[in-house]
């Protein structure tokens, strides 16, 4: 079963405590349908301006994601620069030019308003509900958010919220979103906004999955060198929904087994700069990497 992203595809400059990329290709969606291809086939609306060129485009074909949604218009792509510190998981944004992206309206052709699984990435939700009224009721709908939407239409998020099933946001933006400082407790509230399930991803303590009924959680995957944690929450999300896609069920089971994998894509992707693991990544790799995630995480009954 194919996956529907909507989100951003865009330029990124990132200094980080292992060096320095400039102009690279980055963006939510640019992200989330590199790792999901890996499992399932993928369609990507977005929008790029003319310094977009076919070796940019041949990252997204090499994977065989279908680029009939990504929109060409006149102007420069989306830019984002940002600096982290010794503590990786601390950035500072330095700039943000929107470009094309301010007049992204996403317009789905009539052949991806039937697509069974939906991921919204992180977008104005105005958008989001934009796209949730042209789709023909989807099997799984997934977003994510910020705390920039968060603060500044909180309504829309809430609304945009109703028609959404799984909801992948970070500790500080789900106690933001829920009005409490407390994260279980935040996360029974956001529940009770009509997500059936949530994920709160928490960088390189693992993410955590709260439903109506129960509570999982996974750790990251140990890495002793970490390049680039840009992308990595837009990388477990496609490891997530990929797994989901391929699957094709959504049982508490393969819904674990999804939170698994999305830990495992987004240890790939802090490897490196930008999309560059992803494009040496072979599937074997990634097996391998699950089967250590499952020899780390497994214990012996104490009782």
């Amino acid at each position: 079963m194919s996956i529907l992203v909507v989100g951003s595809v865009a330029f990124d400059t990132v200094q980080t405590p292992a060096g320095r990329a400039d102009g690279v290709l980055g963006g939510s969606a640019s992200y989330f349908s590199v790792a999901a291809s890996f499992f399932a086939p993928v369609h990507l609306v977005a929008v790029v301006g003319k310094d977009f060129g076919e070796e940019n485009a041949r990252i997204f074909r090499d994977r065989d994601i279908d680029l009939g949604g990504l929109a060409h218009l006149p102007g420069k792509t989306f830019h984002w620069s940002g600096v982290y510190g010794d503590d990786i998981n601390q950035r500072t944004t330095l700039a943000t030019e929107l470009n094309v992206f301010e007049e992204f309206e996403p317009v789905l052709p009539e052949r991806l308003r039937k697509a069974e699984y939906l991921f919204l990435a992180n977008i104005d939700p105005d958008l989001q509900r934009s796209v949730l009224k042209q789709m023909k009721r989807p099997k799984l709908v997934a977003c994510d958010t910020m705390n920039f939407w968060i603060e500044g239409k909180r309504e829309s998020v809430l609304e945009m919220l109703k028609g959404v099933d799984v909801l992948l946001i970070n500790d500080q933006e789900a106690r933001q979103l829920a009005l409490d400082a407390n994260t279980v407790r935040a996360a029974k509230k956001i529940l009770g906004f009509g997500p059936t399930s949530l994920i709160i991803k928490r960088g390189e303590y693992g993410a955590a999955l709260y439903s109506g009924h129960s509570h999982f959680a996974v750790p990251a995957y140990p890495l002793l060198d970490p390049v680039d944690p840009t992308g990595a929450g837009d990388s477990f999300a496609g490891g997530f929904m990929g797994h989901l896609a391929r699957r094709g069920t959504l049982d508490e089971a393969t819904i674990r087994q999804a939170l698994v994998v999305g830990s495992v894509m987004a240890s790939f992707c802090v490897e490196d700069f930008s999309l560059r693991r992803f494009q040496s990544l072979r599937p074997e790799q990634i097996r391998t990497r699950l089967k250590e995630f499952g020899r780390m995480t497994q214990y012996a009954d104490p009782t």
